[in-house]
């Protein structure tokens, strides 16, 4: 597969351009360490390599947290070596410990700052193993603050180049991506409500722009590092996020109301429906500047359409229509709120109106794998202490190169479900990489003379791997390819190249990578759809929590989390058809919970109702043990036939209200809690009713 990929790979004319300012960069901070006379140069090209991004705003992110991460791993070293450099094994534990903990930590932050806690973790391992190594030469400070040197020069020179030689900014991107994500909403409210609506699976696409959100998210942290659109607008951005997090949700409720209408073959509904989706669509493309007090307005002809809708139809299906005429109030509301936001962005105004209830948080209510995180932590220990303990008893030379590469190799890949695979392809380009290096060690470096011809030599692979690295898909190879041989070299002001300590070290560092590769295999890689049943386990888990949580900014900022652990899932490549069936599910379960909160809001306010507020306690239990039985094992199955009877009884039970509008919301959370979260069918439900019984399966 990698093999054709090669093969067909051809690099664009900007792919070529970034190749070309990465290679500026790394000549610059190589030059600037030669003239430093820093005592591993290797390290300012090799970081040139790794902070590469095509936007200035990415890169220059990355320079501060690498240089904010590198410092802290400096500070540890400094603190530890010491007093702790006289016992060895007790030093290798401490630190293996630290590693972990620090790769824990950063798999735990979704945000790119998580960059500062990992290459903290790796940092210190890299400049101890460096300082045993040079003991006799250099003391631990110098080793430290030379790491902090080349770090700096690498970063500062990377984005100095960024941003000055053709800047492509990342305010662009996230302003086109946020334009297509706010049409795709509305294009799919327009085809949702036409008669057409089951052709297509909205659901599936509504956990797209899911993901898609949570991707944007993400890469607005980078918005404060650069100087193009959208400068300094990350919190607002976010905010408008999560907003749109909630429109996701209201379509979602309606592709499931709409839905539900087809199976009771309303076609005589189908164009007052459409007259309702010309009016909305209207309404909303309306070429205005929103102000606050435009949030709660509505279709003029909002209420009379509505009005001759229900008319035609009958109490059952009127309940359906009454759900379905909150979900588009609620989609023209959250549309309006998410509009006002991106406008207020685009004219450079932070301060989100007081009409709209911020559900941003002080650290981003993003999904968090602690599984994940705990055995990416538990795999960099084993690993740290493996290579640091093989190093140690066999009294290698090379042996802190070994060391070296596993406890980097440990740490940069385990945000990956099974990272096996890119390590695989991480030992392979090595070996290619080996064969570069001793191709210019020995073949071409014997006749440079000038820094110059330096520089004119070394392009050719700048512009192979760095064009590689702005492929997604050749990305790991490129990587390898780059980094492995620009380190490899080893450059320095005066260089010497030893064959037999080349190979040595060579070997050495590939045994690193495959100790890192059998532990990861044996204790932290997981497969997608094991990876994607736990994180439905936590689906489940959030469902009950919200059994019993109160309507308001907690509710929406647990509504936006548990989306956006849609959008984590919608990236596991799924194999098992119930998982991908439990996962489509998950989405339309998330929409829903909000009738969780009517309910228990609609028993409050009726005390005086002793048979519904038991009534409704009895299914709020039951419904907990539902989720907790999900939530130990998966299954697409509906409702069991005793929280169906629950249901019924409640909608016997709910007459007794004398408020029409009160009613007319149980009615409609109870229907919307069995078809939604349920997946409780028309004919399922007649057949309890009925006295038949509903089948599973």
């Amino acid at each position: 597969m990698i093999l054709k990929q090669l093969l067909a790979f051809r690099p664009s004319q900007l792919d070529i351009i970034f190749a070309c300012k990465i290679f500026v960069a790394g000549m610059l901070a190589l030059f600037i360490s030669f003239e430093l006379d820093l005592i591993n140069p290797m390290w300012s090209i090799g970081t040139v390599m790794i902070i590469a991004s095509p936007y200035s705003g990415m890169v220059s992110s990355k320079c501060v947290y690498r240089l904010v991460g590198t410092v802290a791993g400096a500070i540890i070293a400094l603190l530890l070596t010491p007093h702790f450099i006289n016992t060895p094994w007790l030093f290798t534990i401490i630190l293996s410990l630290w590693v972990g903990f620090a790769l824990y930590v950063s798999l735990l932050d979704r945000t790119p700052r998580s960059y500062v806690f990992m290459l903290a973790g790796y940092s210190t391992a890299m400049i101890v193993y460096n300082a045993i190594t040079y003991i006799d030469t250099y003391n631990i400070f110098d080793i430290a603050l030379a790491r902090v040197l080349e770090i700096s020069v690498g970063v500062i020179s990377t984005a100095v180049v960024s941003a000055t030689l053709f800047p492509v900014h990342i305010g662009t991107m996230i302003k086109q991506r946020v334009n297509k994500t706010l049409n795709d909403l509305e294009s799919t409210f327009e085809k949702l409500i036409t008669a057409q609506a089951s052709s297509e699976n909205y659901t599936q696409i509504l956990s797209v722009i899911t993901r898609d959100a949570s991707d944007i998210h993400a890469l607005a942290v980078h918005l404060n590092y650069e100087k193009g659109e959208l400068k300094g607008m990350t919190k607002p951005l976010q905010e408008m996020l999560h907003q749109v997090s909630l429109v996701v949700a209201n379509l979602v409720a309606l592709s499931q109301r709409v839905k539900q209408l087809e199976q009771m073959q309303l076609m005589n509904l189908m164009p007052h429906l459409n007259l309702i989706r010309q009016h909305t669509l209207a309404f909303l493309k309306q070429d205005r500047t929103l102000t606050p007090n435009d949030l709660l307005t509505l279709p003029v002809d909002f209420e009379h359409d509505f009005s001759e809708l229900m008319n035609l139809a009958t109490p059952e299906q009127q309940i359906v229509l009454g759900a379905l005429k909150m979900d588009v109030r609620h989609f023209i509301s959250n549309t309006l709120a998410v509009k006002l936001l991106w406008q207020q962005i685009q004219q450079g105004k932070k301060e989100i109106p007081a009409e709209i209830t911020a559900i941003t948080t002080k650290y981003p209510s993003l999904h968090r794998d602690h599984g994940i995180a705990i055995r990416g932590g538990i795999s960099a220990v084993l690993i740290t202490f493996i290579v640091t303990g093989a190093w140690i008893l066999s009294g290698w030379k090379a042996g802190f190169m070994m060391a070296q590469m596993g406890a980097i190799t440990a740490c940069i890949l385990t945000a990956l479900d099974n990272p096996v695979p890119v390590l695989r392809i991480f030992i392979w380009g090595s070996i290619v990489s080996v064969g570069l290096v001793f191709l210019y060690a020995f073949g071409i470096f014997p006749h440079i003379t000038h820094f110059w011809q330096l520089a004119l030599v070394l392009f050719p692979v700048f512009l192979v791997a760095v064009s590689m690295m702005a492929n997604q898909m050749l990305m790991p190879v490129g990587m390898v390819l780059g980094i492995n041989t620009m380190m490899g070299l080893n450059l320095h002001n005066k260089y010497t190249m030893d064959a037999v300590s080349y190979l040595d070290s060579s070997f050495a560092m590939i045994l690193g990578v495959l100790v890192s590769l059998i532990v990861i295999d044996l204790v932290r890689a997981v497969s997608p759809d094991a990876s994607a049943t736990r994180i439905l386990a936590l689906h489940y888990q959030a469902m009950r929590q919200a059994l019993h949580m109160p309507y308001g900014s907690d509710f929406k900022i647990h509504l936006r989390s548990m989306l956006d652990r849609v959008g984590v899932l919608n990236t596991k490549m799924v194999q098992d058809s119930e998982i991908k069936a439990a996962i489509q599910n998950a989405l339309i379960e998330s929409s829903s919970i909000v009738d969780l909160v009517r309910l228990q809001e609609i028993s409050q306010k009726l005390p005086q109702l002793v048979e519904l507020q038991h009534e409704v306690t009895v299914l709020q239990n039951q419904l907990a043990a539902y989720f907790h039985s999900q939530e130990k094992q998966i299954s697409s199955w509906h409702f069991p036939v005793q929280i169906v009877k629950q249901v019924n009884q409640l909608q016997q039970v709910a007459q007794q209200i004398e408020d029409d509008e009160l009613r007319q919301r149980l009615l409609i959370s109870l229907n919307n809690i069995c078809k939604s979260i349920g997946h409780v069918s028309a004919e399922d439900m007649h057949a309890e009713t009925s006295g038949l019984g509903v089948s599973h399966g």
